[in-house]
């Protein structure tokens, strides 16, 4: 369940609440409050993408909020865009809320994106179902490559075990069922 956003404002120590967590204001460090996206077919085949800084490390489209007030769901459509050129237009394209959160230590290569004491990430989970043959565009400073894969592999082929459960509950979030 999400928590309503209540910005309170402390000018003398510049720390902001912000989805049930205290955050210092502080534009050097990401947030930690993310989403997660995963990108299927109506077939149940996941696009996994791989990180250009870690070959090898394969998983859905991530990424923080730009700032403490950012809605989900365009910190969500914004990533979906930055990472794959998949525009969620809300008509053909339309990003699913899951409702569902996860709160995740950090791995130790990234804290350094973080403030100094942030060990734990809140990631939050959206869906978006597009047809097979959809232009994927890469952001080639972030990822790779691309790989579209039948909903168990894809789930096998993630790094991160938050990213591997997402993607095995598709079936009971999105009512689809492989074919046969």
């Amino acid at each position: 369940m999400r928590l309503p956003w209540r910005p309170l404002f402390d000018p003398l120590c510049k720390k902001r609440r912000c989805r049930g967590a205290f955050f210092i204001v502080d534009m050097t460090h990401k947030i930690p409050v993310s989403v997660l996206v995963v990108i299927h077919t109506a077939d149940l085949d996941v696009l996994l993408i791989e990180r250009a800084g870690q070959p090898g490390f394969w998983q859905s489209v991530t990424g923080s909020v730009d700032a403490v007030d950012e809605p989900l769901l365009q910190t969500a459509a914004r990533e979906l865009a930055e990472e794959t050129g998949i525009v969620a237009d809300g008509r053909d394209i339309v990003l699913r809320d899951w409702n569902l959160s996860n709160v995740y230590e950090i791995y130790p290569i990234w804290r350094h994106r973080y403030a100094p004491g942030v060990t734990r990430n809140t990631e939050h989970v959206f869906s978006v179902q597009v047809p097979r043959d959809i232009a994927i565009t890469l952001s080639p400073r972030e990822h790779l490559q691309y790989a579209w894969l039948p909903y168990l592999a894809a789930a096998d082929r993630c790094f991160s075990s938050s990213n591997a459960e997402a993607i095995l509950q598709l079936p009971a979030m999105t009512g689809l069922a492989r074919p046969a």
